[in-house]
């Protein structure tokens, strides 16, 4: 019997034949988890209308001084003086793009059986999914490392810590609660704000989780159906902190073709502690900010386009397009420990 479109569908419908193609419920994409974003839960995002620009600094010495006086009779103190001046950020545009063949999805389209998702999803997911990866890894040169900070250590294994080091949080003999306590109320006292995020490298987290002055705080937390347990919430409220982000996005740093370099972009052995604002404001300092351009004035901070390609290639370009600057705007509210463990 000659087959025909029709029969052909039929006996897809039936389930009696099936063309050779993929399948349209799963595949296996390594996407990295948005969760996992580290810059972005560190310091807030502040959107601009300008590609660059000043904002206000107000002095702290001023704003945490006592200017009131008693009132002299007749007469009136003098103005209290409040100093500010001004720093500038500067958003340079990062770009991707990739291709669409468009025969080959023709080809796709035309099967009488299930195909793929339209490929510009596909895309789109890839470049806004690398948009963190790139901002991770501009974020982890950019602070997670010595010399950034007015304030840092550096972890050693002896007991006996001199200026700029504290025991590594591997070593038994090192207190962690008592030592970010000790850190925030350093900040407290120099800014009058109290450091409200901690990251983490994986490993300090591993580490912090098997001590035995934490395990030695939670263990009557638990039952035997449920044993007391060391989680990111758990630190979070022993180190009475608001966030603890743990930076664990994986990058492959190897070129095309070439063998894969897996591996966690941030330095898993270190940590920041710092104070940041949820959200960007005109009354609070943070640490640091991800200054983002809406370059199209549209709202939407990272565009993705879609272009066809050049005549004859029968093809698309789906671009990607971010402009940001992230920046450190406040040295003293930060605390960065290297080698913890």
């Amino acid at each position: 019997m000659k087959r025909t479109t029709k029969s052909i569908q039929a006996e897809i419908a039936k389930g009696a034949f099936r063309p050779h193609t993929a399948l349209s419920t799963m595949a296996l994409a390594y996407y990295q988890q948005e969760t996992t974003s580290f810059a972005k839960n560190m310091f807030p995002v502040c959107p601009v209308q300008l590609s660059s620009d000043n904002y206000y600094v107000f002095d702290k010495e001023d704003l945490l001084r006592d200017n009131w006086n008693r009132k002299p009779a007749y007469g009136s103190v003098d103005p209290a003086v409040i100093s500010e001046h001004t720093e500038n950020y500067a958003c340079h545009v990062d770009q991707m793009m990739m291709g669409i063949d468009n025969i080959r999805q023709t080809d796709l389209n035309r099967r009488q059986g299930p195909h793929t998702k339209d490929p510009r999803q596909q895309r789109t997911k890839v470049i806004a999914t690398q948009a963190n990866i790139h901002q991770d890894a501009e974020f982890s040169k950019s602070f997670m490392r010595k010399g950034v900070w007015k304030n840092e250590a550096t972890g050693t294994d002896s007991v006996s810590v001199t200026s700029g080091q504290f025991i590594k949080f591997s070593n038994g003999n090192s207190d962690p609660i008592a030592f970010f306590q000790n850190k925030m109320t350093e900040i407290n006292e120099e800014t009058g704000r109290t450091p409200n995020r901690l990251g983490l490298g994986v490993n300090v987290y591993n580490a912090l989780k098997e001590h035995p002055a934490i395990l030695e705080r939670v263990k009557y937390g638990g039952s035997t159906p449920n044993p007391a347990k060391v989680n990111l919430n758990v630190l979070a409220q022993l180190f009475e902190i608001d966030r603890i982000v743990l930076d664990r996005t994986v990058q492959n740093k190897a070129g095309l073709g070439q063998n894969a370099d897996m591996g966690y972009i941030g330095d898993p052995n270190s940590f920041l502690l710092a104070y940041a604002t949820d959200t960007p404001s005109v009354e609070e300092p943070s640490a640091g900010y991800i200054f983002t351009w809406d370059m199209l004035e549209n709202g939407i901070l990272l565009p993705i386009l879609n272009y066809p390609g050049a005549p004859g290639t029968h093809s698309e370009l789906v671009e990607g397009l971010v402009a940001y600057d992230m920046k450190k705007t406040a040295d003293d509210l930060a605390f960065f420990g290297c080698d913890a463990v």
